[in-house]
């Protein structure tokens, strides 16, 4: 029987210590392209699969996929099913990752369907697939003879204690106080994403530097493979810009110019409406009519092409569509406790872009459990967007978040990640929620600027007010490129870049940059992230000029929380015997109580509906914990009665014994009448032994209370016993 042949190519290199292996040819034979991306035990598979032209439309149909097999890491799925189900946040952020530095690096006018799929088929725990399947996802198009301006390199860059780390591993990135990751060409940088612990604009530049060389290692090993495996490069021709365009834009530049002057987006809109309606009118030739001219769509083609002319010209005038300059943020408005029942709110309205944040409170049970490929951990922070279509005046149903949500709310998340008192101790799991009720220019900062005056207003004792801002680039060849600062939707649309930058006084918490050309150079984010701080510190004197530190107090409607930290040994004792201890509190008190066992310590979190609840659970809790001290005096009740004495609950779940010839400073010759069940007795520890045994005296009370001196009985001593042999 004749064997199967395959043609692999395998090409290889160190970075950072491990091998990055990039294979072709063994797998997914049939797909346009398709590579497998090793870096230590990780394995990811990306495959590009084509599809044919679509016709009409203006946007390029690309679509990534990432899914993180759960067999892996050899670990079954959850649920009933056992079976891997809707994409969560982490390969939902990771399409994301995935998709935009490709992106600009179609033609334009690419209409062909192109679906990339990419499967972690391997996980060691350290090294993460996402960076592996942005690799992979452009090398497969590369591979493919696809017209892509590649090859494309990607890379996480990690800072741990002030010492940059190349490809850092996820115990790294626990402790790390930057996680960067990179995408771009051996040229330049064409997308960015971070989170970080207030670090300067000039690490985060070295970072983005070092990051950058790593890159070009990359680029490298790709090109090696491509040169070796790739497939022929197919054919395309870019369409032509419209006949009419000359015609257009001599007839309707100036109208259109006049057009996008008008004050505020929606009257902006149809202005601008009226002169596309009107030249489409002048210029179009009706649909089946047998006079020569171009037809609707051209024209509107046509008109789009003279809109992002005069709009790019507006900038470099520095005169923008708005009537700023290029370094102007559009007027703010701060509010807090907007709403009278959630535990913190606030409306953040920066021109035509409002985002109403709430905020709420709860205990550990609320945290966002994260279960995936890795271990599963709680989310006690978390940032939920939203952006109705009423937000752009469009008449759109209601949908679940798409990628878009969660990628600005997980922006806003992390870019306030650095400020969360957690590691303070603060107990409380805390949910930000933005409605974005208007949307003129990226909302996503809006949210992280709401969601600080949110938070203050709930009274979370964050360690800084953070802000974020959104920054423009204008970029022609040959021209110097022109930076704006605070972008409007149509500026987001026809400019070249989308860079946000979040921060506090001190230092940058995160950063995402998206762009539409095929690269930055470094000298423009350089440019970028120092006007980026101007706008920064401005729209933080907005904030503060509302509420400059948190409230003292937590917001009287959110529940009270507790933090108690107790000895491990104390965790059978207040869970109690099939739970029946924790649950009896927590019915007496109405509270909810969750304990944790971290190392040698028993966390146990207390939520209360209100403050004397919260009182009566921590005198429960501490009550169960403490251990009863010899010469101390306790008041609790009879337990039991037996001829040689009594038993008395000195401390919650705690005994000691009473000797009846410790009840009395009298003489007692029967127990009975004495004392009986229920009676609370004031008694003193004479002992505690090595087995716990408690010995009690009423005796040494009653004496002390009479200023009399009590002298503790002698306790007989036996005399050891003598074995078979009479020795002792």
């Amino acid at each position: 029987m004749e064997s199967i042949r395959f043609n692999e190519t395998i090409v290889e290199r160190e970075i950072a210590g491990r091998t990055l292996k990039i294979s072709t040819g063994l797998v997914a034979k049939q797909a346009a392209g398709a590579c497998l991306v090793q870096y230590g035990d990780t394995v990811v598979l990306s495959a590009m699969a084509l599809g044919d032209e679509r016709e009409g439309g203006d946007f390029f149909p690309l679509m990534v996929d990432y899914r993180e097999k759960t067999y892996a890491a050899g670990k079954f799925p959850g649920g009933f099913f056992k079976r891997e189900k809707a994409p969560s946040t982490h390969e939902t952020l990771t399409m994301r990752l995935t998709d935009r530095p490709i992106r600009p690096l179609f033609p334009k006018g690419y209409k062909r369907d192109v679906i990339i799929q990419s499967i972690v088929l391997s996980s060691d725990m350290q090294n993460p697939g996402d960076v592996l399947s942005m690799i992979g996802a452009a090398c497969a198009c590369s591979l493919s003879g696809v017209p892509f301006a590649g090859p494309v390199g990607a890379v996480r860059v990690g800072m741990l204690d002030g010492e940059f780390i190349i490809n850092p591993t996820e115990t790294q990135l626990l402790k790390a106080d930057l996680n960067l990751t990179i995408a771009g060409t051996a040229d330049s940088i064409t997308m960015v994403e971070a989170g970080a612990n207030n670090i300067s604009e000039e690490a985060m530049l070295e970072a983005l530097y070092q990051g950058h060389e790593v890159i070009k290692q990359i680029c490298e090993i790709v090109s090696e493979l491509v040169e070796k495996a790739g497939k022929e490069p197919m054919e395309f021709a870019e369409p032509e810009l419209p006949a009419c365009l000359d015609a257009v834009r001599k007839a309707g530049r100036e109208r259109i110019a006049e057009a996008l002057k008008t004050p505020y987006k929606d009257g902006r809109g149809k202005a601008f409406g009226e002169v596309k309606d009107a030249l489409v009118e002048e210029f179009a030739v009706e649909e089946g009519s047998d006079e020569e001219g171009p037809s609707a769509d051209e024209v509107k083609e046509a008109v789009s092409i003279v809109k992002t002319e005069v709009v790019r010209k507006y900038i470099k005038d520095n005169d923008r569509i708005d009537g700023r300059d290029l370094y102007t943020v559009r007027p703010i408005d701060c509010r807090i406790g907007v709403l009278p029942r959630t535990h913190g709110s606030a409306l953040f309205t920066r021109g035509e872009t409002q985002a109403l944040i709430t905020m709420t409170l709860g205990s550990s049970l609320d945290a966002q459990k994260v279960d995936g490929l890795h271990e599963p951990y709680d989310e006690m922070w978390y940032v939920h967007y939203q952006a109705p279509g009423f937000s752009v005046g469009e008449a759109r149903p209601p949908r679940g978040p798409g990628r878009r949500d969660i990628g600005h709310g997980m922006l806003a998340q992390r870019a306030l990640q650095a400020v969360m008192p957690h590691d303070d101790g603060f107990a409380y799991t805390c949910r930000a929620v933005s409605e974005v009720l208007e949307m003129n220019g990226s909302s996503s900062m809006a949210t992280v600027c709401g969601s600080t005056l949110a938070l203050m207003d709930a009274g979370v004792p964050i360690k800084s007010p953070v802000a974020g801002i959104a920054m423009g680039l204008i970029q022609d060849e040959g021209e110097e490129p022109v930076i704006i600062t605070d972008i409007l939707g149509d500026e987001d649309h026809y400019g070249d870049m989308d860079f946000k930058v979040c921060g506090t006084k001190d230092g940058i918490t995160a950063l995402q940059m998206d762009i539409k050309i095929t690269g930055i150079a470094q000298e423009t984010m350089k440019k970028a992230l120092k006007q980026a701080r101007e706008g920064l510190n401005h729209i933080l004197g907005c904030i503060t000029s509302c509420i400059d530190t948190p409230r003292t107090e937590i917001n009287e409607h959110a529940p009270r929380l507790e933090l108690i930290k107790v000895s491990s040994e104390f965790m059978g004792k207040l869970i109690g015997k099939g739970g029946e201890t924790i649950k009896g509190m927590q019915e007496a008190t109405g509270c909810d109580i969750n304990i944790e066992e971290n190392g040698n310590i028993a966390e146990v979190t207390i939520c209360a509906p209100d403050g004397d609840a919260l009182k009566a659970a921590i005198a429960k809790v501490q009550g169960l914990c403490q251990v009863a001290e010899a010469g101390k005096i306790y008041t609790g009740p009879v337990t039991g009665v037996r001829e040689f004495g009594c038993f008395v609950e000195i401390l919650p779940g705690i005994e000691g014994m009473c000797h009846v010839s410790e009840l009395s400073d009298q003489f007692i010759k029967e127990i009975d009448g004495i004392v009986n069940i229920g009676d609370e007795l004031k008694v003193k520890v004479l002992e505690v032994d090595n087995q716990g045994k408690i010995r009690l005296s009423r005796k040494a009370v009653i004496l002390e209370e009479r200023g009399e001196e009590y002298t503790p009985p002698v306790r007989n001593s036996r005399p050891p016993r003598r074995d078979n042999r009479g020795r002792r």
